[in-house]
């Protein structure tokens, strides 16, 4: 093992606590729900970026490049100050929900660079503008635009094209489990000497000020260069900081003054640094040098291209030489994370696509957060405030979440755009994440179905903002394939406990979904959002505007994926425990269930397939109407294809009642059994198919999906036909006319709200699903079985190389074209092209523009668009 295996082992069986300190703090505790006591639910404008300097916070904390332990109970981040702006830079700006012409973005220019599963590397860039931060331009020009234009970003202001900048690079590495050495590394780029006040942060979160533990921690200076800190739980440590910094000192306390014009018992506040430095209020820092939040003030003139380093240790107190052996340390994890990365991309020879891959590895790294969210205590309020508005027990996560009680390290899907996790993108962030520590991938995969996450009736929760919506149910597919993966890790030693405790758990969820959204028992599933939201003719987690309800294409498929992931899950169970078998029977028989229906709804001979367009859609069942599909092409008709699993004969010789069952079932129920591709019939190397499509509907999907004037653009597959370009589908109802047509970008309607309003664009994770999808069909057809790729174009492949192609396709997105040297992501931006300064740091963005892969919507989306490093890794190395 290379010494970071030997780390991540060492964690797994509790010897060293190498995980307990990491980039565990959020970009944006701002605009929050957690923070929110209003009594509209209106988080963007209770808690904004304005106040947040001068806010102490209920439940978590935010920094840039923020480092702290796994309760948050010691926080380290940067503060920053170029002399020309008017607050000191302590957190990254963005505008909130109702400010941006698409939703809530954050406006700076950072990247997430390094990072190894146990934090004992980190390293991360973020660029500081030289001039004013244009926070008001920012904020003004986005107010002017509407939907129909793009947002304006921090790079559209040229506030780095004169390279008057400042790269600021942040590294961790731990000389032990407990022991952090911080350095930062600033380069101007800019062709003047410029000044930067750096303030690299130390602060306790607060957690006395709300009257459940009166107990205060302390910062303290020891020295004119240490901050020492002590704490009840955590212990004492020392912030080391070399050279001769100026040590500050206030309270993460609220500035009630300025907030609320009302008098405060604290003399110290939370933005007690920032009026020192930039208003000259010699009372707003302790002359003590004593409190809970402290900084060690960094004055550096660096000359035009120069660069200077800074260094940090946060350690146990009493250190001698806490830098002796400083870069010496550093150098030596530098080294050590590079092997890890040399063992795990051994088969990936191409330069360019390692350092994609291990770019989208930091950005999941670094997105591992702290989150608290206890919902009694958030709708009750605390002891040491005025209860909330009698409004807010009616409101936001009111009814039926009171069990929830969250308090841990959650893979996040974006570190500022979605400072909470969501259910399904959670499922997809811990493939990738099983690469590089299946330990985690697996805790994290249990923590959702906990008692403390799980509605009590089975539901995982969705993500704060509602935590009763719903994500399509991918948690047994992520489980199977986390389970596989590290099976194949460990010599074929899979982790049965693991799978067998989550299978449980998932039978609850199974049965939530039976009982909740299958409206009259049909095996016909609804579900609502189900993560399309604006790709539809109505907005599917509301009430129809004119009564009746959808029978959903996608919602159906979903299920009838889960059904095929659990009778997997249960298969695999069987071969240690017979008992599992009967439960692979239920599922087996609920898959053909499920089949009928999409084939004949409500026992009325509808089929949510339409054989003149030889695709599925979405149906619209009204009392006036009746059973009308709505002939809309987008992923929803392709999502059939993902419920597909192979079995060998292998397995089922191991599982005898299971297979006596199945065939007792097939010979009894022929017109189930017809439904599905034959089963009787093996396949290549005696292998059955279960699928909702037989042969002819593969083809007949894939002749869509693989036609450039339909779906299969440059970069991928998209989530709606460019068919719609010229032909919208218009549905006319009673007083309002309906319309969906093709937008490879940001939709001009605003059908969901907030920055849910796209309709043609890629998205990562479906594209993933669709290409495992082709694996396994071809796992059974074999090389015989072959479509037409690119539709109309005459040639003809296996579906292997259906998939490949679209890996290809999708990677494409991020390397660089070996002609141009473009990256499809980047877009037109000529800077972010062609700067050394730029060009090879990635952002890893929440969904891809349908014609040309510029990257859209969240910029740090490494979470669901991670799997673009899982997409790297050669096929048959990790999978």
């Amino acid at each position: 093992m290379n010494p970071e295996q030997t780390r991540l082992a060492e964690a797994n069986a509790g010897t060293k606590p190498w995980r307990k300190f990491g980039p565990y703090v959020a970009d944006r505790q701002w605009g929050t729900v957690r923070e929110d006591y209003s009594a509209n639910g209106d988080a963007w404008n209770f808690t904004t970026h304005d106040q947040a300097r001068s806010r102490a916070y209920r439940w978590g904390e935010e920094a840039i490049a923020g480092f702290c332990d796994n309760e948050q109970r010691l926080c380290f981040g940067l503060g920053l100050w170029n002399g020309q702006d008017a607050i000191l830079k302590e957190r990254l700006f963005g505008l909130s929900g109702p400010e941006g012409n698409h939703g809530e973005d954050v406006k700076e220019v950072y990247y997430y660079l390094d990072g190894t599963p146990t934090h004992s590397y980190q390293r991360m860039l973020y660029k500081y503008p030289q001039h004013a931060f244009p926070y008001e331009w920012l904020v003004k020009e986005n107010a002017r635009r509407d939907r129909n234009r793009p947002e304006f970003e921090l790079m559209d202001t040229a506030i780095f094209l004169e390279n008057k900048y400042f790269d600021v690079f942040v590294e961790y590495a731990k000389a032990d489990a407990e022991d952090v050495l911080i350095q930062l590394t600033i380069i101007n780029r800019g062709p003047a000497e410029a000044t930067l006040h750096l303030l690299p942060q130390l602060w306790f979160r607060n957690t006395w000020a709300w009257g459940e533990d009166a107990y205060r921690p302390r910062l303290a200076a020891i020295s004119d260069n240490h901050i020492h800190a002590e704490h009840r739980d955590l212990g004492k440590f020392t912030l080391y900081c070399d050279e001769a910094p100026s040590l500050l000192f206030c309270e993460n306390a609220t500035n009630n003054g300025r907030l609320h014009n009302a008098p405060s018992t604290e003399q110290f506040f939370k933005d007690g640094i920032n009026d020192y430095l930039l208003h000259g209020q010699a009372g707003a820092v302790n002359p003590a040098r004593t409190g809970t939040k402290a900084a060690a003030h960094y004055e550096l003139a660096i000359a035009p291209g120069a660069t200077r380093v800074v260094r940090l240790r946060l350690a146990a107190p009493d250190l001698a030489t806490p830098f002796a052996d400083f870069d010496q340390t550093l150098k030596l994890r530098l080294t050590e994370a590079d092997q890890f990365y040399q063992t795990l991309q051994a088969d990936l020879p191409n330069a360019d696509a390692r350092l994609v891959q291990r770019q989208a590895f930091a950005g999941m790294l670094w997105s591992k957060q702290y989150y608290y969210y206890d919902v009694p205590r958030w709708l009750a309020g605390d002891p040491a405030f005025p209860p909330p508005p009698p409004e807010r027990l009616e409101g936001r996560n009111s009814t039926g979440w009171v069990h929830l009680n969250n308090q841990h390290i959650i893979s996040m899907p974006d570190t500022w755009e979605y400072p909470w996790y969501a259910a399904w993108d959670l499922a997809f962030h811990c493939l990738p994440l099983a690469q590089l520590d299946a330990q985690f991938a697996k805790d994290q995969l249990l923590l959702l179905c906990r008692d403390w996450y799980m509605h009590p009736n089975g539901q995982l929760p969705a993500y704060e903002w509602k935590l009763s919506d719903v994500n399509p149910p991918v948690h047994a597919y992520a489980t199977w394939r986390v389970f596989k993966m590290d099976q194949k890790a460990h010599g074929g030693h899979g982790d049965v406990k693991f799978l067998e405790t989550i299978f449980h758990r998932l039978l609850i969820n199974f049965t939530w979904w039976v009982n909740r959204k299958d409206r009259d028992g049909r095996n016909i599933f609804e579900g609502g959002f189900l993560g399309l939201d604006n790709i539809g003719v109505f907005d599917r987690s509301a009430p129809l505007p004119f009564g009746g309800f959808l029978e959903q294409a996608d919602g159906t498929a979903w299920v009838a994926m889960y059904a095929l992931n659990m009778m997997r899950i249960a298969l695999q169970l069987s071969q240690t425990n017979p008992v599992y078998q009967d439960l692979a029977s239920k599922f087996f028989e609920h898959f053909l269930y499920i089949a009928e229906a999409m084939t004949n709804v409500a026992n009325e001979h509808m089929d949510l397939w339409d054989d003149e367009d030889e695709f599925y859609y979405d149906a619209l069942n009204t009392p006036d109407r009746g059973h009308e599909l709505l002939k809309v092409r987008s992923l929803v008709g392709l999502i059939p294809l993902f419920a597909v699993e192979v079995i060998d004969e292998d397995l089922l010789a191991g599982a005898p009642l299971f297979l006596a069952r199945m065939n007792w079932f097939l010979d009894n129920r022929p017109a189930l059994a017809a439904l599905v591709s034959r089963w009787q019939e093996p396949g290549k190397g005696a292998r059955h198919l279960l699928s909702l499509l037989r042969g002819h509907r593969v083809k007949r999907l894939l002749a869509r999906m693989l036609d450039e004037a339909e779906f299969l653009s440059p970069y991928g597959v998209r989530s709606l036909s460019r068919y719609h370009l010229d032909h919208p589908f218009v549905f006319r109802g009673t007083e309002t006319q309906f319309t969906v047509n093709y937008e490879p970008a940001e939709s001009q309607t605003s059908l969901f709200g907030g920055n849910s309003n796209w309709r043609g664009p890629v998205w990562m994770p479906m594209n993933f699903l669709l290409i495992e999808s082709l694996q396994r069909f071809h796992h059974y057809y074999g090389d015989d079985f072959k479509v037409e790729y690119p539709t109309n174009s005459g040639k003809t492949v296996t579906l292997l190389e259906v998939a490949d192609a679209l890996t290809a396709r999708l990677t494409q997105l991020f390397l660089r074209d070996p002609e141009t040297g473009r990256r499809a992501c980047f877009g037109d931006d000529k800077q972010l092209q062609n700067d050394p300064n730029f060009r090879d740091y990635l952002w890893f963005h929440e969904y891809f523009h349908g014609d040309n892969g510029h990257g859209l919507g969240a910029s740090h989306q490494t979470g669901w668009t991670g799997l673009i490093a899982k997409l790297l890794q050669p096929r048959g190395k990790g999978q």
